[in-house]
């Protein structure tokens, strides 16, 4: 007999049972009880301590799995008795089995290993499938066993290729996309962890090979969207998607401004954590594809002058131009980005636009001194806010220590265009400090944009309103322009 069996009896129920591979026996074998079900919660505690699990052997793995194999057909002839009281019965036992399934392989590849030699991935998948034609107004009993199910997946993947290759072959793409549509957000959480254990370079490239594959990566940045407390979908999105510029492409491409703003919070995200470690995996070629989206739409972000404040294309227009300049910020793999076609053109030329826009009409590109620090609905809630500062930095960083790009911003008349930005602005705080930093990067051992600032001659203060509704004044020394408290009246 099983001598690993009074091992476990003795490490979770030595009243109850007396041989636990016998009753094993019982289940595949006999009509179904609640001492079966007792049977199998006693297996599945027993296997949560990591000596006993170390030390099973093939012949109770054996009988596990054949306890799994009867209750598959169990199963399949219960489909129309979803409500009975034995198909409840068989439902919970197929939880529980897989429940032990799932501890037996906890950090064990010899029980990994041992399970997928006997068929268990195999028989796994089957048995979701049956679950998942019930599923539709089932009862919790069918859910708790598609959890644990997937579960059991998730940990015989873990640290496991062959049984990585297994899983993702015989789930991707159409039992995943059955259980991503579950409306059970753990059965979905589970499944997302299942799919990015198994995810590599190799299989994330299938990803684009046929519509249904791409389908499935849609779906997953759009739950990262719907289902944002779902971390296992945000981690397959930023460690396997954004890896690839050729799936990133064809999604791209396929997606709704909606699921691209999604999409794009994940890139801004990812970027904030690259700055931190100083490690990025993102490829060249997906930031030079974002460039090019920003050139060729950039001007869609003109229509949120009119009544259109909610437009998602401007949206994505304004995601596009943050994360380029996160990019372009001291990030050495982008900054190939300064030689990207027509990228700096664009976007000095939707400066001019935008500058222009707000002086012809009173819109949310127009300058403002409104700084109360309580402004229910105002500008710092638009999505325009900061949208001139940031095109300035953009353009700032395309010209850093690039004689090309300097030459280009004083061809297109930039330097001008920029120091007219140079007024505080509300709609768009530090648009001064980031002019200042464009005008020195586009300066910076460039004689011909020097010569250009020297010639300039100074008017004086444009408009000094602001200023005076700030109690300050402008006062001329020496040739220097001070700020000086306003004098109040005696």
């Amino acid at each position: 007999m099983f001598t690993c069996a009074r091992v476990l009896v003795m490490a979770a129920s030595s009243d109850s049972m007396q041989n636990i591979n016998s009753a094993l026996c019982e289940i595949a074998t006999e009509k179904l009880t609640n001492t079966h079900l007792t049977t199998l919660e006693t297996v599945t505690k027993a296997l949560r301590d990591e000596q006993l699990r170390n030390s099973v052997d093939r012949e109770a793995l054996g009988n596990l799995f054949a306890v799994l194999s009867r209750l598959s057909v169990d199963v399949q002839h219960l489909t129309e008795q979803i409500d009975s009281q034995e198909g409840s019965l068989c439902h919970k036992l197929t939880a529980e089995c897989f429940r032990a399934h799932r501890n037996a392989c906890v950090q064990c590849t010899q029980n990994q290993c041992c399970l997928r030699d006997l068929g268990s991935i195999k028989l796994s998948f089957e048995i979701l499938a049956k679950f998942l034609k019930i599923s539709s107004g089932g009862s919790n009993d069918i859910y708790d066993a598609l959890r644990c199910g997937i579960q059991f997946l998730g940990n015989i993947a873990v640290g496991n290729q062959l049984c990585k290759d297994d899983i993702w072959e015989l789930g991707f793409p159409h039992i995943f996309w059955d259980l991503l549509e579950l409306p059970d957000e753990k059965a979905v959480s589970y499944t997302c962890m299942v799919i990015h254990t198994c995810l590599d370079e190799h299989k994330t490239e299938q990803l684009v090979k046929h519509t249904q594959q791409l389908k499935l990566s849609l779906k997953i940045v759009d739950l990262c969207r719907t289902l944002p407390d779902v971390d296992w979908t945000v981690f397959i999105a930023t460690q396997h998607f954004l890896k690839s510029s050729e799936l990133i492409r064809k999604m791209y491409t396929e997606m709704t401004n909606e699921a691209r703003l999604t999409l794009l919070e994940l890139i801004l995200a990812q970027l904030g954590v690259v700055e931190e470690e100083k490690d990025c995996s993102m490829p060249l070629s997906v930031a030079q594809f974002l460039a090019s989206c920003f050139t060729e739409h950039c001007r869609a972000v003109l229509t949120l002058s009119s009544e259109s404040s909610d437009d998602q294309a401007a949206m994505v227009v304004i995601r596009l131009l943050e994360i380029l300049c996160e990019m372009t910020s001291d990030c050495k793999e982008f900054m190939a980005l300064q030689d990207h076609s027509g990228l700096l053109c664009a976007t000095v030329g939707l400066l001019k636009d935008v500058n222009l826009l707000g002086k012809t009409s009173k819109n949310v590109f127009t300058a403002a001194q409104d700084f109360s620090l309580t402004r229910p609905g105002g500008a710092d809630t638009h999505p325009a806010f900061s949208f001139k500062a940031h095109l300035i930095r953009l353009i700032g960083n395309l010209c850093h220590g690039h004689i090309v790009n300097q030459d280009k911003v004083r061809e297109l008349d930039g330097i001008a265009l920029i120091l007219d930005n140079c007024s505080i602005d509300s709609n768009n705080p530090f648009i001064s400090q980031w002019a200042v930093f464009a005008i020195r990067n586009i300066l910076e051992h460039n004689l011909e944009n020097q010569k250009l600032i020297q010639s300039l001659r100074r008017q004086g203060v444009a408009d000094d309103t602001m200023l005076r509704d700030m109690g300050l004044r402008v006062e001329e020394r020496d040739g220097n322009l001070l700020l000086r408290p306003l004098k109040k009246d005696p």
